[in-house]
């Protein structure tokens, strides 16, 4: 049973929370989502939605540090050796960037602030957002999925939770794997350990933020009706599934231009 969506605050949204401390924070989801491969169920997913866009090009919106697609950029390499995959975010980890792109060639980032709700024309193909779009509330949500669509642009959208009490649940033990991991993180930095284990922002944060993000998930049902509420949505094919995974499942809503 799921609760009434709820949009508390998280701490990755503020502009005043450090940005030292909210790049430790993403670099912790990043590596996770890599060790766990919870994306592997979309992978032919977000390979087709590549092929029936006419696209090799991935604009990645929201993207944290970047490195939450290195596994699944790889995987996806496989099948189209052309892709390449653009990081962009309003809070760019510039650092967190240079050591992803320097990982495969198939990965380039945007080092500039790019508002999700107003994407560069020039920044043209399939925009994803993974596990950012609970983010933004109602309005701000519509402003990107209206955006997408008046610039005749692909867009596909990624969680692995939502409002039910075992993604709750999940997310209360997210601080024991924050401090399993934290020394495997790369880049290494001692300020890391010290914002883990001596004065444990870091941990506090995942879990906060990681029950608030469950209870803000939009629901398939929430989705199709922001969808409609859009303009010109019927020049889109719109898609809403969930894929299980060894880890949990993956939730996703893809539009696609109905002509390119």
């Amino acid at each position: 049973m799921k609760t009434k969506r709820i949009h508390l605050f998280e701490f990755e949204d503020q502009k005043w929370f450090p940005q030292l401390l909210r790049n430790y924070v993403t670099d912790f989801l990043q590596y996770l989502a890599n060790k766990a491969k919870v994306y592997e169920p979309v992978v032919d997913v977000i390979n087709e939605t590549l092929q029936k866009s006419n696209t090799t090009q991935i604009i990645d919106l929201g993207s944290g540090g970047g490195g939450g697609l290195v596994w699944l950029g790889k995987e996806l390499q496989k099948k189209n050796f052309e892709i390449r995959i653009k990081f962009t975010d309003l809070f760019p980890n510039i650092e967190a960037f240079q050591h992803t792109t320097n990982q495969s060639d198939i990965f380039e980032y945007h080092s500039e602030p790019i508002n999700a709700k107003n994407v560069p024309e020039n920044l043209k193909g399939l925009r994803t957002m993974f596990l950012s779009f609970h983010h933004f509330q109602p309005k701000n949500a519509k402003m990107i999925l209206q955006n997408a669509i008046n610039s005749n642009q692909p867009i596909a959208v990624f969680e692995i939770q939502d409002r039910s009490l075992p993604s709750i649940v999940a997310m209360l033990l997210s601080p024991v794997s924050v401090l399993f991991t934290t020394p495997f993180i790369r880049p290494f930095r001692w300020s890391r350990l010290f914002f883990t284990y001596l004065i444990p922002i870091v941990p506090f944060v995942v879990l906060w933020d990681g029950i608030v993000s469950a209870l803000r998930t939009y629901t398939a049902e929430e989705m199709r009706n922001l969808i409609n509420s859009l303009e010109n949505n019927t020049a889109f094919e719109w898609n809403f599934n969930k894929k299980k995974s060894k880890t949990g499942f993956v939730i996703y809503t893809i539009g696609i231009p109905k002509k390119q």
